[in-house]
């Protein structure tokens, strides 16, 4: 049990910090949806799709390919630093010279007859381009923490982020204009640049607050011994290509859908139906929270435990816990949907309600979500089996189902199509991984209990959100015995591990 312990006290700091932080950073959904109408933050929520596409090939699957490698290379693990930073290092300065002599082609490509002011659109390209670029410098020295066994570090440099977003956010959005209004100090030198409600501003203030993060990640990077081992590097690209390709894959079926409803439906609508889906998607995100949390303990954790005796037991016991908060999270979400609604609340009654119109995709993508959260807790197999190429294979038939589908269903059916995708999606690549795995790296889980739990949430879910119509009492009377059937369901378990604390 002091293992599991061990796992469950590196992910309580990394779930604390990861539910500070962006519970922070949340707080920009409610600021930027009250700020920009629905097709104004269309175009947020479209750049920012393309970056995680563009992000996930920029780290080249190197964050996982160096906790294996530190794990295998015990005796060098400076060596596989430098070798996985100079990789990503490399990558993003090939990107900066195919895209930065680009951004007007770029630009025209990206506003595609949606908006007038093409200029625009090649500031936000050559942000974005730098975003990436340091962003990707962060990574290796970001995985390095972790390795470290540094949460602390890891939080506190995240959060700093995070609060420099939301300052400069505050700062253009609304400190500007009041400094202006009431001819404040500064009011004259900031009148002659400054635009209302620009979407610009909230690309700039992600640009600054990552320049930051890389500056305070100095340390890091200054420890780095910039040698290249080639034969090294070798090894690790045939390890981390699948993965490299199976973040594509999975970027694809996380951001592709806001990307397509922006192609496949008319220009007229489009931004609005993908701001309505985006912002109603970042109540589903609060489960996305534990998720991540989830995935910064357990992937170095998994690693680092492989070889202990009871390895594959307490990789099982793992599972069962997390499907049963992942249960809970969404039910709680489910009942308290009337309130959370108004996280996402418009300028007018109008707009708060054309917002509101999208609510119907939250239960679809929170089951989404808890495909995907199973899913990379089973993915440790094929890492650990050092058999990437399963991953590729996974995640591909998961995009491949996610392109498809989207572009027979979007047109008729909107956003309403790629909610339903995304669990589509996400379930099958669940359901291929458990499969594939039980076959060449079998772990024992609980399988009757973990999918007992699964339905029984899903079942509460839909008469909580459905049958009740989204009634606050109902919903959480649900909730309180849905956690009270799990205590007791797991009840000698937990007694058991108190016993041996």
């Amino acid at each position: 049990m002091s293992t599991i312990k061990k796992f469950a006290g590196q992910t309580a700091i990394y779930g604390l910090s990861t539910i500070i932080s962006r519970s922070l950073y949340f707080i920009l959904t409610p600021i930027l949806v009250h700020a920009l109408s629905p097709k104004i933050y269309g175009v947020f929520t479209k750049m920012y799709s393309w970056a995680s596409l563009l992000n996930a090939m920029l780290s080249f699957g190197m964050e996982t390919t160096f906790f294996r490698y530190l794990n295998k290379r015990e005796d060098n693990k400076e060596k596989v630093y430098s070798n996985s930073f100079i990789t990503v290092a490399t990558a993003a300065l090939l990107f900066f010279l195919l895209t930065f002599f680009s951004a007007d082609g770029i630009a025209n490509w990206l506003n595609a007859g949606t908006d007038k002011n093409t200029s625009d659109y090649v500031f936000y390209v050559k942000c974005f381009i730098y975003i990436l670029i340091v962003d990707a410098l962060c990574a290796i020295p970001f995985a390095k923490i972790r390795a470290d066994g540094q949460p602390m570090r890891y939080s506190i440099i995240k959060f700093l982020n995070i609060i420099c977003v939301i300052v400069l956010n505050l700062f253009f959005l609304y400190g500007a204009p009041y400094i202006i209004k009431h001819h404040l100090f500064g009011a004259e030198s900031i009148v002659h640049w400054y635009r209302p409600l620009w979407v610009g501003y909230v690309f700039l203030s992600n640009l600054l607050a990552s320049l930051l993060t890389l500056v305070l990640l100095l340390p890091e990077i200054l420890k780095l011994k910039l040698r290249f081992d080639f034969k090294l590097f070798g090894e690790m690209a045939l390890y981390s290509l699948p993965i490299l390709v199976a973040n594509i894959s999975f970027i694809i079926n996380e951001n592709l859908d806001k990307i397509m409803l922006d192609k496949l439906l008319p220009p007229s609508i489009s931004n609005q139906e993908v701001g309505i889906y985006s912002a109603c998607a970042k109540i589903a995100l609060f489960l996305s929270l534990f998720v991540q949390a989830f995935r910064l303990g357990a992937e170095p954790f998994f690693f680092s435990s492989s070889k202990n005796k009871n390895a594959k037991e307490t990789y099982a016991r793992i599972m069962n816990y997390f499907i049963i908060v992942v249960a809970l999270i969404a039910v709680a979400l489910t009942a308290n949907i009337e309130l959370l609604k108004y996280f996402i609340r418009g300028r007018t009654i109008a707009l708060q309600n054309l917002y509101w119109s999208g609510l119907q995709v939250v239960p679809i993508l929170l089951f989404g979500y808890v495909s995907l959260g199973i899913y990379m807790n089973l993915s440790i197999w094929y890492k650990l089996s050092d058999q990437t190429r399963f991953g590729l294979y996974i995640s591909g038939v998961g995009a491949i189902l996610t392109i498809i589908l989207n572009i027979l269903f979007i047109p008729k059916y909107s956003y309403v199509a790629s909610a339903w995708i995304s669990l589509i999606a996400y379930a099958t690549m669940m359901v291929l991984s458990y499969i594939l795995g039980q076959k060449h790296y079998p772990i024992p889980y609980q399988l009757k209990k973990n999918v007992g739990y699964l339905v029984a949430s899903s079942v509460i879910v839909y008469l909580s959100f459905t049958v009740f119509h989204r009634n606050l009492i109902i919903g959480n009377l649900l909730l309180v015995l849905f956690a009270a059937a799990a205590l007791y369901t797991e009840r000698k378990e937990l007694l058991l591990m108190l016993k041996k604390s």
